[in-house]
C-alpha cells in the first residue's frame, strides 16, 4: 500500500512539476510577444487559455515545449469533438505556432511541432442581413413628398427588387430600363449582362420619380443617369452609403448595414421563400454558385417555415 501511495505522490509531484515548467515557460512567451508586439490583454489572455490548457494535458508524461505533433492533434482532434468550432481551432492552432516558433528562437527545441498541421478550413462570413420587416422600416423612412427624399425610395426599393451592387445602382442610366418588358438590364463585372425582372412596386417608384421629382431635381439641367444628386451629377458610392446610413438610423435599426446590406436582403429573402438557388446566382450577377451559396446558409433557417411568394416586392 505504502508503494502504490508512494507512486502517486511522485506522480502527483511530476505533473506538477510538469505544470510549473510549462507556466513559467508560456509566461516568458507571453512576455516576450507583449514587448515585441504590444498586444492586448485580451488576446495575451487567450494565448495563456490555450497554451495552458495544452499543457496541462500534457502534464502526466511531459511539459508544453516537449510536446510532438501527435499530442496537438490529439489536442485538436479532442477539442472538435466537443464542439470546438472551426475558428476557434485556427485560433488556438495560431497560439501554438507562435509559442513553439519562440521556444525554437531561445533554442529549446530545434524542431517546430505545427509546422505540417493544417490550418482548418474558416468558410467566409455570413453576411448581415435584414429582416422582412427591417426592409419594411427601411424603405418607409424616407419623405417622399420631397423629390430627393423619393428619389431616396425609389433607389432603395430598386436595390431590394433587384440584388443590384450599389456600383450599378449609381450607374443605372435610364435606357437600361424597359418599362414594357419590365426588366432591367445590367452590365455587370467582368462586362456579363444580364436581364433583371422589375416586379410591379419598383416599377411604379419608378415611373413616378421619372415622371416628376427626377425633373424637379434637374430643372433645366441633363444627365443620363437616373438618379441624379441635388447638383444634377452623378451619386458617389459614399453618398448613398450617408443616405442608406440615415434612413437605417430613422427606422431604428440598430444592426451595423454594409453598403450591399439590401442586395443580402433581396438574396436571403429570396431563398426564405423558396427560389431556386441558381436563379438567385443569375439575379446576382455571380459567375460562381458557390459564391451565392452563402446565402444559403443565412436562409436555411427559416426555409422550411416559410411559403408564398418568391418576394415580398415581386
Amino acid at each position: 500500500m505504502d508503494v502504490m501511495a508512494n507512486s502517486e505522490l511522485s506522480k502527483e509531484k511530476d505533473e506538477e512539476r510538469n505544470v510549473a515548467r510549462s507556466e513559467a515557460l508560456v509566461d516568458r512567451f507571453l512576455d516576450a510577444i507583449w514587448m515585441e508586439r504590444g498586444l492586448s490583454q485580451n488576446t495575451l489572455g487567450a494565448y495563456r487559455a490555450d497554451l495552458m490548457t495544452l499543457g496541462r494535458g500534457l502534464s502526466e508524461r511531459k511539459t508544453i515545449d516537449e510536446a510532438d505533433k501527435a499530442d496537438l492533434l490529439a489536442f485538436i482532434a479532442k477539442r472538435v469533438e466537443s464542439g470546438a468550432k472551426p475558428r476557434s481551432t485556427a485560433r488556438q492552432l495560431s497560439s501554438f505556432r507562435r509559442f513553439f516558433r519562440y521556444i525554437m528562437r531561445e533554442g529549446l527545441r530545434d524542431t517546430d511541432p505545427t509546422a505540417d498541421i493544417e490550418m482548418p478550413r474558416i468558410g467566409r462570413s455570413l453576411p448581415k442581413t435584414l429582416s422582412e420587416d427591417e426592409v419594411d422600416a427601411l424603405l418607409s423612412a424616407p419623405n417622399t413628398d420631397e423629390p430627393l427624399g423619393h428619389r431616396d425610395r425609389a433607389m432603395l426599393e430598386l436595390l431590394y427588387a433587384t440584388g443590384l451592387r450599389v456600383s450599378e445602382l449609381i450607374n443605372l442610366r435610364q435606357s437600361q430600363i424597359n418599362f414594357n418588358q419590365g426588366v432591367l438590364r445590367i452590365v455587370g463585372k467582368g462586362d456579363r449582362e444580364r436581364l433583371i425582372p422589375l416586379g410591379d412596386e419598383s416599377q411604379r417608384w419608378l415611373r413616378d420619380f421619372i415622371d416628376g421629382p427626377r425633373m424637379e431635381i434637374l430643372l433645366e439641367r441633363q444627365t443620363d443617369y437616373l438618379f441624379p444628386t441635388r447638383r444634377g451629377d452623378r451619386m458617389t458610392r459614399q453618398a448613398f452609403w450617408h443616405i442608406i446610413k440615415r434612413y437605417a438610423e430613422k427606422a431604428g435599426i440598430r444592426k451595423k448595414l454594409s453598403p450591399h446590406s439590401l442586395r443580402h436582403a433581396f438574396a436571403t429573402h429570396l431563398l426564405n421563400h423558396g427560389a431556386d438557388l441558381r436563379v438567385v446566382q443569375l439575379l446576382l450577377g455571380h459567375s460562381d454558385l458557390s459564391t451565392t451559396q452563402i446565402y444559403t446558409h443565412v436562409a436555411r433557417e427559416r426555409l422550411k417555415d416559410l411559403h408564398g411568394e418568391h418576394h415580398p416586392r415581386g
